[in-house]
């Protein structure tokens, strides 16, 4: 994957999705289902309009603060041995190197242990975690299933477990779990409330989604619940896609729909990933007048905000999960619990081009969140 575009699509493949999906994945059908005679779209002064409305002014804030306040409180001890697990492709790559940053401030060592992405890979990575004996193990993606063997050896052993993006749950070794399938609900609402106040409450729309990852089953269940409460006239759209069609032939389904159904107006991708190329797509086909929003953005999709060939993204947290996972060792290793990061609410964003902090790549969210977290150590 050399082009651009497949770099997009491996930046961001498991920026949220299980690993395990890679390897078992089946082509799905789609579907339509209306959820009402479009002719019946609400008002614009309708109370699903403005509430959309609202949201959409929240999500579009981008928040100043970290949720997390309580200092540690404590000497943070250094020379702490960390083991972070990669899952084969660059989005993994950055949350390691943004948790090493934050581990240098603490003075901890990291060593990051390359997969990939293949269940033997990644139990070879947990093996060799095994023998280095860390401090604690880092991990994104990967649901335990794929190394119960070696979670339940280091759950013996006493080294914390913490994992990110991943359909799991708390519990039996895993010792902190952020962006799982609780979380990730709000992205839904995100897009609802976007893709409802663009047209104020007047939308025809398609979803794309990716069933076989499973962790975006939360985002669709949202979105649908959200978009019929909002816009209770509207037409939803879904598309079941095959991961076998990213960096492939999604842009000529995309096209291939729309041309079959030309009354959608809006476009819902539960990935950036999934419109990696559907925009040159849509003009080398001549399909206008369609309006793109995606969940979990990327640098690829930031430059089609800035662009004008996408209108929205939802920004996700990397940033700050690296740094939280570095507070919730700091406050483990200093003989805390983790509690107060496992209930800290990761920041969300909704991006457009009028709030687009920057196209260059993936931004933090907050702002300072460096400088906050810091001060949460005593290192300010």
């Amino acid at each position: 994957m050399s082009s651009r575009p497949r770099r997009a699509v491996l930046r961001a493949l498991t920026a949220i999705v299980p690993a395990t999906s890679l390897l078992a994945l089946a082509a799905c059908g789609s579907g339509t289902t209306p959820a009402a005679d479009s002719t019946q779209a609400a008002a614009p002064g309708s109370p699903g309009l403005t509430a959309a409305r609202a949201a959409l002014t929240k999500y579009s804030e981008r928040p100043d603060t970290i949720s997390v306040t309580q200092p540690v409180g404590k000497a943070i001890p250094k020379g702490k041995k960390i083991d972070f697990i990669l899952c084969g492709v660059q989005s993994c790559k950055d949350l390691a190197d943004f948790f090493t940053e934050a581990a240098e401030e603490l003075g901890w060592q990291v060593k990051q242990i390359a997969t990939q992405g293949t269940p033997e890979s990644v139990q070879a990575a947990y093996e060799q975690a095994l023998r280095d004996k860390p401090d604690a193990v880092i991990a994104s993606g990967f649901p335990r299933a794929v190394y119960a063997k070696q979670l339940a050896q280091l759950k013996a052993a006493d080294i914390p477990v913490i994992q990110s993006n991943a359909d799991d749950v708390l519990g039996d070794g895993i010792s902190l779990l952020k962006n799982g399938p609780d979380d990730v609900g709000i992205q839904g609402e995100m897009l609802a409330s976007w893709v409802v106040s663009n047209s104020g409450a007047k939308a025809d729309t398609v979803y794309f989604d990716l069933p076989a990852y499973t962790i975006l089953k939360p985002v669709k269940d949202s979105f649908a619940a959200k978009y019929k409460e909002w816009c209770a006239g509207c037409t939803l759209g879904n598309v079941d896609v095959p991961i076998t069609s990213v960096g492939k032939d999604m842009p000529d389904r995309v096209v291939s729909y729309l041309r079959s159904h030309p009354k959608v107006t809006h476009v819902v991708f539960s990935l950036g990933l999934l419109n990696v190329g559907v925009p040159a797509a849509l003009k080398t086909a001549g399909v206008t007048g369609k309006h793109i929003v995606v969940n979990v953005g990327d640098a690829q999709n930031y430059q089609y905000i800035q662009s004008g060939l996408t209108d929205g993204a939802m920004a996700l947290n990397s940033h700050e999960t690296a740094w939280l996972q570095a507070d919730a060792l700091a406050r483990h290793f200093t003989g805390q619990s983790m509690d107060v990061d496992q209930k800290a609410a990761l920041p969300n964003m909704l991006v457009t081009k009028d709030n687009l902090p920057s196209a260059d790549g993936d931004f933090p969210i907050v702002e300072d969140y460096q400088k906050q977290f810091k001060a949460l150590w005593g290192l300010s």
